[in-house]
């Protein structure tokens, strides 16, 4: 029984590799993954970097896993014999500190060109920086969306400037209801009223933090139509839990037309002018 026992830690060791890949395996079935496809060129692109780097991780775990647990089987296993003393060997430590170092490193330099597309404006496709769709704005507990005129073209990056600082009469306003026109890509800006929130889709692989006092551009597109979850990723108070939204993705004709009846809809002012019959009352 005490020699069963002695081998408690080996089993213990090697047991939960055997786990890890068969909860990988289960895992998209019972839907514990992704939410669905990515929707967005760029998420398809986050998708497969998560890939690999899930790959690296999961075989570095396997293996350390296998390894830790047979030299403890192999020390359970031992009756006889004494123990050698070592201060280590100066080999084994240089390599498993290049190796290690050398996987870091090629894990960051190979998400840099993704990171970049994200994150740095300049590597922006230049129709969606030339031509802002929106100005999102996120406080306690809903998110405003402000739109330019249907017909209003930005002349250059100190226009866009002027337009973020100041709202015009011809502007669209909406809340927790953002559409978005597919088939081309679009960049708007987030900005917090109050505290930090974070705009999170995830079919659309979106998250960014909305920080008071920075305006902060974002750009993504959307492959296909559909409604998506537009959510705060950040405790931001009490009603964090109910500060969701809706973001559609439509074809670009009928986000024109979208945009037409916000327009519409925005600027009727109740006054139904009376009948000929009415008149002649």
């Amino acid at each position: 029984m005490k020699k069963h026992w002695n081998h408690f830690w080996g089993i213990f060791f090697m047991f939960w590799p055997v786990v890890a890949i068969l909860s990988c395996v289960v895992a998209p079935a019972r839907k514990w993954w992704f939410p669905g496809v990515a929707m967005s060129p760029l998420g398809e692109r986050i998708d497969d970097l998560f890939y690999l780097l899930l790959i690296i991780v999961t075989a570095v775990f396997i293996a350390t896993q296998i390894a830790m647990g047979y030299v403890l089987w192999k020390g359970a296993s031992r009756t006889s014999g004494t123990a050698w003393y070592t201060h280590g060997s100066h080999k084994l430590e240089v390599i498993w500190t290049i190796v290690p170092s050398g996987i870091l490193l090629f894990m960051a330099l190979y998400q840099l060109d993704v990171w970049a597309e994200f994150r740095v404006t300049s590597t922006f496709p230049a129709q969606a920086r030339n031509q802002p769709l929106a100005e999102v704005t996120a406080r306690q507990f809903e998110w405003r969306i402000r739109y330019p005129a249907p017909d209003r073209v930005f002349r250059g990056h100190d226009d866009i400037k002027r337009w973020l600082q100041q709202p015009e009469a011809g502007d669209l306003y909406t809340v927790n209801d953002f559409h978005i026109p597919t088939g081309r890509p679009v960049m708007f800006f987030l900005r917090s009223q109050d505290v930090q929130h974070a705009f999170f889709c995830p079919e659309l692989r979106v998250k960014q933090d909305a920080v008071p006092g920075l305006v902060i551009p974002i750009w993504t597109e959307a492959i296909a139509g559909g409604d998506y979850s537009l959510l705060c990723a950040e405790l931001c108070g009490w009603g964090h839990y109910k500060m969701k939204a809706r973001l559609a993705a439509q074809p670009e004709a009928a986000f024109q037309k979208y945009l037409r009846d916000l327009q519409t809809s925005q600027n009727d002012d109740g006054y139904v002018p009376p009948s000929d019959s009415s008149e002649q009352e």
